[in-house]
């Protein structure tokens, strides 16, 4: 009987459970919050300051409301209002400087003259910012309480019905972001097949608000955890931040055009920095080769196909036992890859590898130096925090230590040195998130690391199967060898209440299934100099970035660095490029490629962009990869990678996916100038290197949707198909006057949608908008070293008034400082095309060329002044 009644009991318990599982309590009533009153204004020429207190009942939802706040309002230009919200002594975490260093703090801007305006409410507390010239409200908490706890910022702001919202990345959502019941989470992760609606990798929390009116952009300088939620309810719409830390640190850009709105944010964010030519050339890589043999094999192949291979790359797979700076004395000998290396350095083309955080916590040279130098992240104990990774166990790097610099400097000195180690020519750096593959807690990551088999099992070692052109020692067996060995302001921790730094009662929607600190460092770990990984999460992979640049700067005085990263945050653009992380071999993901390199190239301000041509994941299909090898062409960052687990993509592989990559890549290296002009232009002021349609057309509201179609630098329609094994696509042609690419014909834009038909698999629809002038190399090279040695072909599109305007960049391609360049302005007007500028350069040949429409005349010229030539 006892036992029955046990038996009972245990059931009504679990009956109990169950219903509490379903029937969740609601989520609590912000604006139940009090909000805040202002007391003690200041006001000055240039902003204001304030205090704000809590105005009734605080009411705790996720924490404890602090009492008061300090309010500090400058116009910093006749553009730019920055809004910073703290507590009083501004104790709490904000963003370092050495990571985001800010703006010359000196206000320039006069609050009676600048194009926004502030505008506040003191009881409750709500501001507006306001377009002076019109009075719309850009930015308006009006109704919509503050909320400031320990570890929970709620702000709030009105938008227009059915808004035009850009940006809030890394994500692959429509690049018009949804505004009904839409949540962009800021967390890094790694996000294999980097789902929809999900947080990936990086954190960028400016957005672009564009109207008919004008466009404005708002950046939230905040690295802790949030979700920016955009809802519309009875046909009002809103905007509204949930943070888990830090401060409100708001920057506004006045605009009012698109293209001023993200040059404005590069004031702010950093200019980007200026990659080297041959970056710009196409590059193939896999996480899978075997060894020495497969990458010489590749190079051999794209060489005999006569595709264009600028830059061989290799993954992982180079490594022993995949830790870092080591070669496998087997399958990488370093005689064997250095071998590779010269190959390539001979023939112009370039070699890089990937370099991960992730260090094997084993006996070895890396590992050891690192413990002496004391730069691995440490848990509260004094221990070496451990996760686990491709190497099995491992370290993390602290980026913020003060010996990590000379330590990876140090490491790529000596692992990647051009006399006896592996010359790269530049750095792959992934998995920095920082990505574990530890389930939370990770109580015993040895174990975890045997259960999940890592390192993974390598196939056996062999000998080359036959002679590689242009390896002349690959017909005999190889012979092993011995693994190759490889003072600032911070901030306190949240004040306000107690922390929780693994699971805040504000959990935002992160897709990791258990918490913050679920496959990642844990968010308690505390970096050198007391900042949590909780608050600075979201900055590992940027800071990883910058003191990478460094040490390839060190290791290559006086050259750009080449640094391709998969984790980034806002600023990354500085120093680095970035590439779309581990999409899959699918048409919807192929579409979606669009949406994200137009994110980081026109409003996140990181142009080196690009995705995984023809996809990392899965398989690909001989016509998807043609049409990805022809839309590729048409990112900055143009490379073909693929996982282990794939079939092999190299281009050369499929007849229709070869002749696609020669005829993209024909186009692409003939407009290397083009838009390597675009480039350099971008990172002097932040002009896109890449616009959607309504940076060009921004009264164009047909325009405001469109992300399957983009301008390649300011001039190139690019439309390219987009449904499996369909040779026509519908695209929108705007109301202007363009000419069709391949043929040169004039196509007048009626500002409505037209069906292209008849489209071969290995080509693109491409048009060329009126009123450019574009510099072409004569013809394309298997290299770019070759192709700089080509003449240039001018191509004039006149627009319907028969004028056009262009300009061309040249300089030595690699050279951090510049000795001499061509810097010059094109202008085409009453048939007449004038050349002027800057001719640093001497003998570069010039052709004017006529081609059906866009062109009348052939005259060959030298580039060494200024010219007027009759058209």
């Amino acid at each position: 009987m006892l036992s029955l009644i046990r038996s009972a009991a245990i059931f009504a318990s679990i009956g109990l459970v169950s219903a509490t599982a379903f029937i969740r309590p609601r989520a609590p009533d912000v604006n139940s919050c009090p909000g805040y009153k202002v007391t003690n204004i200041k006001e000055t020429g240039s902003g204001l300051t304030a205090e704000l207190q809590l105005a009734g009942t605080a009411c705790n939802i996720y924490g404890k409301d602090l009492a008061s706040l300090k309010l500090q309002v400058t116009y910093d230009s006749k553009s730019r209002i920055h809004v910073k919200i703290t507590d009083p002594e501004e104790k709490r975490y904000q963003v370092p400087e050495e990571v985001f260093p800010r703006p010359n703090s000196k206000a320039t801007g006069s609050a009676k003259s600048t194009d926004i305006v502030f505008s506040y409410t003191a009881s409750p507390f709500s501001f507006s910012i306001n377009r002076r010239s019109t009075g719309e409200k850009l930015f308006d908490t009006t109704g919509n309480a503050l909320v400031f706890e320990s570890q929970y910022l709620h702000l709030k702001t009105n938008l227009p019905t059915d808004p035009n919202i850009y940006g809030l990345g890394e994500h692959t959502d429509s690049f018009r972001l949804p505004n009904v019941n839409h949540t962009r989470t800021l967390w890094s992760r790694d996000s294999y097949g980097i789902p929809q609606s999900s947080n990936l990798y990086g954190n960028h929390p400016i957005y672009f608000d564009h109207r008919k009116s004008g466009t404005h952009g708002t950046l939230l300088l905040n690295s802790n955890g949030m979700d920016i939620k955009l809802e519309t309810v009875n046909g009002k719409s809103s905007l509204e931040y949930n943070v888990i830390g830090g401060i409100l640190d708001l920057y506004f850009f006045a605009g009012p055009e698109p293209v001023t709105v993200a040059k404005q944010y590069a004031e702010v964010a950093g200019l980007p920095t200026m990659m080297p030519y041959w970056g710009l050339g196409f590059h193939q890589c896999r996480y899978g080769y075997r060894d020495w043999i497969d990458v010489a094999e590749i190079v051999a192949n794209y060489s005999i196909a006569e595709i264009p291979l600028e830059t061989m790359w290799t993954d992982i797979d180079y490594m022993y036992n995949r830790w870092i700076f080591t070669l496998d004395p087997e399958r990488f000998p370093l005689e064997k890859v250095r071998e590779i290396v010269d190959y390539l350095h001979k023939h112009d083309q370039h070699y890089i590898v990937m370099v991960d955080p992730a260090t094997a916590y084993q006996d070895y040279p890396t590992f050891n130096r690192g413990k002496e130098d004391d730069i691995w992240l440490k848990e509260a104990d004094g221990s070496i925090h451990k996760g686990v990774v491709w190497p099995g166990v491992t370290a993390f790097p602290d980026w913020f230590h003060p010996n990590i610099g000379p330590f990876w400097a140090g490491e790529f000195a000596k692992f990647f040195s051009a006399d006896a180690g592996v010359d790269i020519d530049g750095v792959w750096i992934d998995m920095n998130e920082p990505a574990s593959f530890c389930n939370y807690p990770c109580n015993d990551p040895d174990a975890d690391a045997i259960n999940q088999k890592m390192p993974p099992q390598r196939l056996p070692v062999r000998d080359p199967p036959r002679s590689i052109p242009g390896f002349p020692s690959t017909g005999s067996a190889t012979t092993a060898t011995t693994t190759q060995s490889a003072e600032r302001r911070v901030r306190k921790r949240q004040e306000g209440g107690s922390i929780n730094l693994i699971s805040p009662a504000y959990a935002i929607a992160n897709d990791a299934p258990l918490g913050l600190s679920d496959r990642t460092v844990h968010t308690d770990i505390v970096h050198y100099g007391g900042l949590s990984e909780y608050d600075t999460h979201n900055l590992y992979g940027t800071m990883m970035s910058d003191i990478t640049y460094d040490a390839m700067l060190a290791r290559r005085p006086g050259l750009r660095p080449l640094i391709i990263t998969r984790s980034t945050f806002a600023g990354a653009g500085k120093r680095v490029g970035k590439w779309l992380g581990d999409n899959l071999s699918q048409w919807d993901q192929y579409r979606w490629s669009i949406a994200g390199m137009l994110g980081f190239a026109s409003i996140y301000q990181i142009p080196m962009i690009g995705s995984d041509v023809c996809g990392f994941g899965g398989n690909t299909t001989e016509t998807l990869c043609a049409r990805w090898a022809s839309l590729g062409a048409f990112n900055p960052f143009f490379r073909n990678h693929n996982g282990d687990t794939s079939i092999s993509q190299e281009f050369y592989r499929w007849p229709l996916v070869a002749s696609s990559a020669r005829k993209s890549i024909d186009i692409r290296y003939r407009l290397l100038d083009y838009i390597y002009t675009a480039m350099h232009r971008q990172s002097l002021d932040g002009t896109p290197i890449l616009n959607p349609l309504f940076f060009k057309y921004p009264k164009d509201a047909n325009t405001y949707p469109l992300d399957t179609q983009f301008i390649y630098g300011d001039a190139i329609l690019v439309s390219p198909v987009l449904e499996e094994n369909s040779t026509s696509v519908e695209i929108y042609l705007p109301k202007d006057t363009l000419y069709n690419f391949h043929t040169g014909k004039k196509v007048r834009g009626e500002g409505k949608n037209a069906t292209l038909t008849d489209i071969p698999f290995d080509e693109i629809p491409l048009h060329i908008i009126g009123g450019n002038i574009l510099p072409f190399r004569s013809s394309s090279a298997m290299t770019t070293t070759e192709l700089r040695t080509r003449p240039f072909t001018i191509v004039v599109a006149p627009n319907e008034g028969g004028e056009a305007t262009g300009s061309l960049y040249i300089d030595d391609g690699v050279s951090v400082e510049q000795k001499a360049t061509v810097d010059v302005t094109m202008e085409y007007k009453k048939g007449r095309l004038s050349i002027k500028g800057r001719f640093g350069f001497r003998g570069a040949s010039v052709k004017i060329n006529a081609e059906e429409e866009v062109l009348e005349k052939k005259v060959d010229i030298e580039l060494v002044g200024d010219v007027e030539i009759e058209v």
